[in-house]
């Protein structure tokens, strides 16, 4: 995906808006992100696909998101396959749609189950096995913030991330990880701590070794399992940022599973960056 912006920036400036201006997107803006969504869509590789609804908050029924969001006239709707497992690569594709919308200076907000399925289902032609697994409001940011807004922030934590000392770990979990030690890959994984999470959870974990970095899940007990893995989403932003930040950068590399073994019981084993490899 190419932005016009810094994609190092982009996630910097990225937040999770729930109050918008009503107003529509304009022509062109709107043109232009319809452009990244056939980007996405033309090189999924999985059974899923993304769709912008645009128009469907008018009406006189209002779909319900359970009063978290005021304004938006349009969504990005990610489908995905009944069938389909592979939520960490969904949340990586679906990423790569927020922080488009970012470059075009639009709002969005991840929303995987504080939203009404079936209002939003009336609105689309799904396909046989086909379903709603995420969402996300898309548009103009309102000036003043509703209370509402602000305390959902509060509540969830949106303004707060872990520190690298409880996320990030050099070749063993007795060791965290030093920015120095990370060198130029610093940035990349201050992109992985900057990302969103499903009730600010940041399930992500990284153990550097030798060739490069181990992605792990730290499972929320109970949290996020049914239906879709909102947590394996979560692990998807990660990469994404990961990725992304670290080829701008000119950091060559490629995600390669390697024979590891799970650390801890609450953590799984997701994929392995590995240096200077190409994919």
């Amino acid at each position: 995906m190419n932005y016009e912006k810094s994609v190092i920036e982009l996630i910097k400036m990225r937040v999770s808006t729930r109050t918008y201006d009503p107003r529509e997107i304009q022509v062109e803006t709107l043109h232009q992100f319809e452009k990244y969504l056939e980007v996405i869509n033309q090189k999924t590789t999985i059974k899923a696909r993304f769709v912008l609804a645009k128009g469907i908050g008018n009406g006189e029924k209002k779909l319900g998101t359970y009063g978290f969001i005021t304004g938006a006239q349009s969504y990005i709707i990610g489908l995905i396959d009944q069938t389909e497992k592979d939520a960490v690569t969904f949340g990586f594709l679906f990423e790569e749609l927020v922080l488009a919308a970012t470059d075009l200076n639009l709002q969005t907000c991840w929303m995987g189950g504080t939203f009404k399925k079936s209002d939003f289902e009336s609105q689309l032609t799904l396909l046989k096995n086909e379903r709603i697994a995420i969402i996300s409001p898309i548009g103009y940011k309102k000036n003043k913030q509703r209370v509402l807004e602000t305390a959902m922030r509060g509540l969830v934590g949106a303004d707060k991330r872990k520190s690298w000392e409880t996320l990030f770990f050099n070749e063993t979990l007795d060791v965290a990880l030093d920015k120095n030690d990370a060198g130029h890959y610093a940035v990349p994984i201050e992109m992985v701590r900057l990302g969103p999470s499903a009730s600010n959870k940041q399930p992500w974990r990284l153990i550097k070794w030798s060739e490069g970095y181990h992605f792990y899940l730290s499972r929320t007990k109970g949290y996020g399992v049914t239906g879709f893995d909102m947590q394996l989403n979560d692990i998807g932003i990660a990469m994404c940022h990961f990725e992304i930040s670290a080829l701008e950068l000119g950091l060559k590399g490629c995600w390669q599973k390697q024979a590891t073994t799970e650390l801890k019981n609450d953590w799984v084993y997701i994929n392995s960056w590995v240096c200077g490899e190409e994919a």
